[in-house]
């Protein structure tokens, strides 16, 4: 284990505890790589803090003791007056550092940006696990407050590095009166502090950590029911209601633990307040029972029940701030477990890709099994993919065919076998390196609020070719309708951001998704049923005009229409996990099996009235 002594107590595997010492460090390492602004603030805490709690508690003594002792009112003005000074010092001071405290918010939405970065790095398996996911949702909630998680960890260590000095002088000035009165508070404040810190403890193990996955589901109701693509069937279906009940289950959930996380801090309130009454009923005694005795003046009175109740009060706040910044150090092991998992996103390893003019691929014996799954996705497969080559991959929903692209993309990693590239194992090259010899079009297209041309390009506006984009918009099909936007390439897409902003129909992001292929322009396209929203005669003639466009690139087609497999140069078919037929279209037809018989009885959707080519769904 590593020197924090990481210790992997919650029965998420990806959990770790890393200590209040170890979150106290990071956080302050991560508020000064943000601005050094942090540390004036802190010192000027330090240093007004005392002054500002304790100075009119002496000035109340010398005041009291100068009027008993009949000093003059010079002397009273001059007391007075170097008093005020001293205040107006400490107070502008104060407010002075006050004036940064807005800089704890960026350093917190610094860490929120490293979050974002890592969840969009991670293997892309790991956004299937559930207990990543939960720790990923754990890491978010640490980062969604001023006073908890990544923020509330800064401010709570500003805080106590404020209070020590308080506590200090209070010890410092009570010691001369009856030093078992310091110890009687003290031990008053630590069995606060132990009932307090004990309940925040219970409350997020049995309270908040359970509701990880309540978030996830409240996340996605509350997406769901704002999202533009669902308002429709939310409305043509009727489920308004039906998903209101799911609300309200989920807020009967949410109000449960609520009540009893209430529960829970009522009674720990009464065992505090039992506490403090006790120890204030003790100072009380024996400062009235010094000065009825006459062996205590009353200008020390004054100062004494001052200082004793600030003491007290900044000794409770002081160790009430250690059980939040054992609290907040909880959250922030949340924040810390997601953000050192080893999901991939940290390994930069491997050798780059060498530019060749081709690439070959070859599957061995490639099983693969999803994580935490009993069955395999696929099994056994054998295969080659050669140099320049069209492969048609087809087969029934669930055959594997997904699967089969996720491993060649290295979404995810082969359970057994191998997959080499022109002889070398894949997992020897360096991933990033690796994604960039493919242009994939998936069937799930997702649109960003950027602009079309920036869309096209998936890169920020100085790293786009606008012209470039355009053309490609133009070769996959989406001439009529760039004609019909006022903007053309610098149309915003999605109304998120901008209310004029234009959505596009299915068939439209689909082609979007062919122009983005185009664009990246890699060796290597993988077109993963991309049509699907379109017509089987349209997509025949898209897939037939976006093969001459890509040339003497490699190309793999999924569909689960067969209108791909006569101009490729092999046909795939893929059944329970396996190939089950392999060769050409004409080979597979000549062979009369599951293949041939696909195409028989699906050709009718694929007769033009002026051609004779046909395709068929798989």
């Amino acid at each position: 284990m590593k020197k924090n002594k990481e210790k992997a107590k919650d029965t998420n595997p990806y959990h770790k505890e890393y200590g209040v010492f170890s979150n106290s460090i990071h956080a302050l390492k991560s508020m000064l790589s943000y601005s050094h602004r942090f540390i004036p603030v802190i010192i000027i805490s330090v240093v007004c803090a005392p002054i500002m709690q304790y100075l009119w508690s002496f000035i109340s003594k010398f005041v009291i003791d100068m009027i008993t002792t009949g000093q003059s009112v010079t002397a009273l003005a001059l007391l007075m007056g170097g008093f005020t000074v001293i205040q107006i010092t400490a107070t502008m001071l104060n407010l002075y550092g006050n004036s940064f405290f807005h800089i704890y918010i960026g350093a917190r939405f610094r860490q929120m940006g490293l979050k974002n970065r890592k969840i969009m790095s991670v293997d892309y398996g790991y956004l299937e696990d559930k207990d990543f996911m939960d720790c990923y949702q754990k890491a978010g909630n640490a980062c969604n407050s001023n006073n908890e998680g990544i923020e509330g960890m800064m401010r709570g260590i500003v805080r106590l590095l404020t209070l020590i000095p308080i506590i200090v002088v209070g010890i410092a000035i009570l010691g001369t009166m009856n030093i078992f009165i310091v110890i009687a508070i003290l031990i008053c404040s630590v069995l606060q502090f132990v009932v307090t810190n004990k309940t925040n403890a219970y409350c997020k193990k049995k309270v908040w950590d359970p509701l990880a996955p309540w978030w996830r589901r409240h996340n996605y109701l509350s997406y769901t029911t704002s999202d533009f693509e669902a308002a429709k069937d939310i409305r043509m279906f009727g489920i308004a209601d039906w998903l209101t009940e799911k609300f309200k289950v989920l807020n009967k959930e949410r109000y449960a633990a609520q009540k009893k996380n209430s529960k829970i801090w009522a009674v720990s309130a009464v065992i505090n307040a039992v506490l403090w009454a006790g120890v204030q009923a003790a100072v009380y005694a024996w400062l009235l029972y010094s000065v009825v005795t006459g062996s205590m003046t009353i200008g020390n009175f004054t100062l004494y029940l001052a200082s004793s109740m600030t003491f007290f009060d900044y000794t409770n706040q002081l160790l009430t701030a250690v059980s939040d910044l054992l609290a907040r150090s909880r959250e922030y092991d949340d924040f810390r477990s997601f953000m050192d998992a080893d999901c991939g996103d940290k390994d930069d390893s491997g050798i780059d890709v060498p530019q060749c003019d081709s690439y070959e691929f070859t599957f061995r014996n490639v099983s693969f099994k999803y994580p935490k799954a009993e069955k395999y996705a696929l099994k056994n497969v054998n295969i080659t993919l050669n140099a320049g080559e069209r492969l048609a991959v087809v087969g029934l929903n669930g055959a594997g065919k997904s699967t089969f692209i996720k491993l060649l993309l290295r979404l995810y990693e082969v359970t057994e076998g191998e997959i080499l590239l022109n002889g070398v194992n894949i997992k020897q090259y360096n991933k990033h390196s690796y994604y960039k010899i493919f242009s994939p079009a998936f069937q799930e297209v997702e649109l960003f609020a950027f602009p079309l041309y920036m869309n096209v390009s998936m890169s920020s506006a100085d790293k786009s070719d606008k012209e470039k984009a355009r053309q490609c918009v133009i070769d996959s099909g989406l001439e009529n309708k760039l004609s019909e936007l006022e903007k053309g390439m610098d149309t915003e897409i999605l109304k998120i951001v901008y209310d004029d902003g234009v959505d596009l129909s299915g068939g439209e992001k689909q082609k979007l998704a062919l122009a983005r292929a185009l664009y990246k322009n890699a060796p290597v396209v993988v077109l993963d049923e991309p049509t699907a929203a379109l017509d089987a005669l349209a997509e025949s003639k898209l897939y037939g005009d976006f093969d001459k466009l890509i040339g003497n690139k490699t190309a793999v087609y999924i569909s689960h229409r067969l209108s791909s497999t006569q101009f490729c140069d092999k046909v795939a078919m893929f059944k329970d996990g396996g190939i089950v037929e392999y060769g050409t279209h004409s080979e597979l037809m000549d062979k009369g099996g599951e293949y041939a018989d696909m195409f028989n009885v699906q050709a009718q959707y694929y007769i033009d009235n002026n051609e004779s080519e046909v395709a068929v769904n798989a």
